[in-house]
């Protein structure tokens, strides 16, 4: 956060220096006096050193008393973006007092940063979008612009996300950061995985011979899947119920349950039950570890498998 601070302060040397180069270029400062203009630049670096200050102090304070790292983050950038907008309003009101004078230069300025920036505005408007209508947060369990992955920051122009999935099964990470531009929120659909409902539907299927008891093996199924379960689903109907008061859903049947399907092999068995969307892989273990060990005791139940049989 101290490397952040830093870079944004330079940020605003460098753009600040600029804008006096172009405004002396312009003649828009020169009726104003060298004193008067001394008096403002030195104002306008003392209200940023200042601002600043008091940003780098607070953050130091942040990360000393918050131990949450999800509300230390948050905090930090929330302290961030409050000073930052509060010098931009410092040093606008300082230097644009006289608006009927810098009005048309202004409007020509703005015509061509809207002409030339409109990818950036429109990250900037993501942004704002993200911010206001929350449609993730970080921590949230997203696909953002094909991508899937946690939310770990939300910047100005790009989210942060730690991917998940691509060549790692069961939506475990990757260990790659992916950085998405907040545009992708007004151009591409974006998926979430945990607000309002953090369950989602996982399947495990098994085909066993025709030969075998498969009865037998979907009572095993659904007697472990229920013990998955335990617990969610009195929960999953509360969060249901609760999302029915913003959205038209409706709920069907949330306990385990095993469908039943003829295959060119043997009988398919697919075992459906609701996992939290961070723990699929985990319970999908624990489920085949006990699902296997269970069939094994069987002695009428055995796995299918495509074979060949030759006939001279």
């Amino acid at each position: 956060m101290r490397k952040i601070c830093l870079k944004r302060i330079a940020v605003f040397f460098t753009g600040f220096a600029l804008s006096t180069a172009s405004c002396f270029a312009a003649g828009v400062l020169g009726g104003e006096g060298q004193g008067v203009l001394l008096r403002k630049v030195t104002h306008s670096l003392l209200v940023i050193l200042v601002g600043y200050l008091l940003a780098f102090i607070l953050i130091n304070i942040v990360n000393r008393r918050v131990k949450d790292i999800k509300s230390k983050h948050l905090t930090r950038k929330g302290v961030v973006y409050f000073f930052t907008m509060v010098i931009l309003v410092s040093l606008a009101l300082m230097w644009l007092r006289n608006i009927g004078s810098v009005t048309v230069i202004v409007s020509v300025i703005g015509a061509g940063i809207a002409l030339a920036l409109q990818e950036a505005l429109l990250c900037m408007a993501g942004w704002f979008l993200i911010v206001v209508r929350r449609p993730f947060q970080i921590g949230d369990r997203v696909e953002l612009g094909g991508v899937k992955g946690d939310v770990i920051d939300i910047r100005l122009f790009q989210t942060s996300l730690l991917e998940i999935g691509n060549w790692v099964d069961a939506d475990q990470s990757t260990g790659r950061i992916v950085n998405i531009p907040n545009s992708a929120v007004f151009k591409k659909e974006n998926f979430n995985y945990n607000q309002g409902f953090e369950f989602i539907w996982n399947e495990i299927k098994i085909q066993v011979t025709f030969e075998s008891d498969w009865k037998r093996a979907e009572e095993i199924m659904i007697e472990h899947g229920k013990g998955i379960a335990s617990g969610k689903e009195d929960l999953a109907h509360k969060k249901i119920n609760f999302m029915t008061k913003r959205y038209m859903i409706k709920h069907g049947k949330l306990t385990p349950i095993v469908y039943v399907n003829i295959k060119e092999s043997g009988v398919e068995l697919t075992l459906r039950y609701l996992t939290e969307a961070k723990a699929r892989r985990n319970t999908q273990d624990a489920l085949c570890r006990e699902i296997l060990s269970d069939f094994r005791k069987e002695g009428k139940v055995t796995f299918a498998y495509p074979t060949y049989r030759i006939v001279r």
